[in-house]
């Protein structure tokens, strides 16, 4: 729907004129007079340029975002920080302490910092590529400057999928949850409607400025349920019981699943380009970013360290379901808002992907609050949830999801992308025109090989993990009512 002669000459500008890798310097020179002379006055009032400030191309772009009945660009950067936070922290943070007790204590901590270290890379580049090219609102829209309309159509679909899964993947918690608290033998499948329904009434809003209220709600309530959990482990534990080395009997397909849960933390990468569209000052992202990384990191390495060290080797996924039942209970009823918003927030950003490809973005029924905008804006979120549903009850078991998850899709939208914006932005001659940029070039294509390595070992893994589930009988048959692990 976007005019594609306008990404073309986006595309060629960007390859010509930007070395990412420079840094400030390059972004400032790309701003200069240089640019003025190769860019014509249409690009400019398209929003097609960027000076990687706030310059005049961006205020053009925010005033015509803010025409009709929804502002789409008032995001501040702490909502949008806030945000990601609420997307990326919540079924991620649930995993790792089962992490930390198979790989062992070592193998824990430097893959939550290394891999952390390389999302905040990947994330910083994405950020680059949004201010080079102010019109793209999803990976789709870049996909299409990288590769054509193959590509885009390629990475839209990706990324609904990516999302649809990640929205299952909240529903299965969900329901693990409230089965949990009930404890009284309710139907799975009843838990996973209600989870669905409310889930879905929830993603209705339109901007995201209105969900940026309810992350910080969500922010609130997995960080008391997780320090619930520390401080339960503590008191339930008669002492330190974790190795720093990997568990015994690990093999490499359990090791990798373990691995995976990881990167399915850090997996938020994919709606970064929506969150940042929305914001009312683009270049601030950087400090959204900060303050995400900054969060989880932390938050990721204490939770695995400290339930890690007090359950040892007996640690399970969810982490929550390592406390006392009464304490379990407890728990997950404060995680409740944190499982569902996370949730509701990759659903909008699924349903904005596939709203924004029916409708040209001028269209006044993305603009305006009108009754075909509203029937298309419902169906696709009912859409979205109700396969959703289906994938929790058809996928029961959340480990082996998460790994599913992050070889398909993580793989890609976390990791490799950015070296291929990376690519994009930079002339290959400038690749190792210095140590320091052959340095940044080196690293970009060990992300490149360490996704491929992630895809194939996570797809293998997972696979692994669900034929021995099934054939130990740990999990039901779809649909089914009992409990899902």
């Amino acid at each position: 729907m976007y005019e594609k002669s306008s990404a073309a000459q986006s595309g060629a500008a960007g390859r010509d004129s930007m070395t990412l890798a420079g840094g400030d310097d390059h972004l400032n020179a790309y701003a200069g007079n240089d640019v003025e002379k190769r860019t014509s006055k249409q690009d400019r009032k398209s929003g097609l340029i960027c000076s990687g400030s706030t310059g005049a191309a961006d205020i053009e772009e925010r005033a015509v975002g803010a025409e009709g009945d929804f502002n789409y660009h008032s995001l501040e950067w702490w909502q949008a920080g806030m945000l990601m936070v609420a997307e990326i922290i919540s079924l991620g943070i649930l995993s790792l302490p089962s992490t930390f007790s198979q790989v062992g204590i070592v193998g824990g901590t430097i893959m939550t910092l290394g891999l952390g270290a390389l999302a905040t890379y990947t994330g910083w580049t994405i950020g680059k590529f949004k201010l080079r090219y102010p019109h793209v609102q999803n990976q789709a829209d870049a996909g299409e400057i990288i590769g054509g309309p193959w590509l885009r159509e390629a990475w839209g679909i990706a990324q609904i999928l990516f999302l649809i899964f990640v929205c299952g993947s909240h529903v299965l918690t969900g329901t693990i949850a409230l089965q949990t608290i009930a404890a009284n033998g309710t139907c799975t499948v009843v838990w996973s409607v209600v989870i669905a329904v409310v889930s879905l009434i929830l993603t209705l809003p339109r901007t995201y400025s209105k969900l940026s209220y309810f992350s910080i709600v969500s922010f609130i309530s997995i960080f008391a349920a997780v320090m619930l959990t520390m401080i339960g482990v503590g008191i339930q534990s008669e002492g330190i019981t974790a190795s720093a080395r990997a568990r015994e009997g690990t093999t490499f397909a359990s090791g990798f699943t373990a691995a995976t849960n990881i990167i399915f933390a850090y997996a938020g990468h994919v709606a970064f380009f929506g969150f940042i569209d929305e914001m009312r000052k683009p270049a601030d992202y950087m400090k959204s970013l900060a303050l995400l990384q900054g969060t989880d990191m932390v938050l990721y390495l204490v939770v695995g360290l400290v339930v890690a060290l007090y359950v040892g080797d007996q640690a399970v996924s969810p982490a929550l379901g390592n406390l006392s039942p009464t304490l379990a209970r407890i728990a997950y009823g404060i995680a409740i808002p944190t499982i569902v918003i996370a949730g509701v927030i990759n659903g909008a950003v699924a349903a904005k992907l596939a709203m924004q490809r029916l409708f040209p973005k001028d269209s006044p029924h993305i603009k305006n609050s009108t009754k075909l905008g509203w029937t298309v804006w419902v169906a696709i979120v009912s859409s979205i949830w109700i396969l959703a549903f289906v994938i929790a009850n058809v996928v029961p078991f959340f480990n082996q999801l998460n790994g599913i998850i992050s070889a398909l899709f993580v793989s890609l939208f976390t990791y490799a992308v950015a070296p291929i914006y990376y690519m994009h932005l930079n002339p290959r001659a400038t690749w190792f025109a210095s140590k320091r940029q052959s340095a940044i070039t080196v690293l970009n294509f060990f992300v490149i090989l360490m996704s491929l390595l992630i895809l194939g070992g996570g797809l293998y893994a997972s696979a692994n993990g669900i034929a021995d589930g099934y054939s130990s009988g740990a999990y039901g048959s779809p649909f089914s009512c009992t409990r899902p692990t």
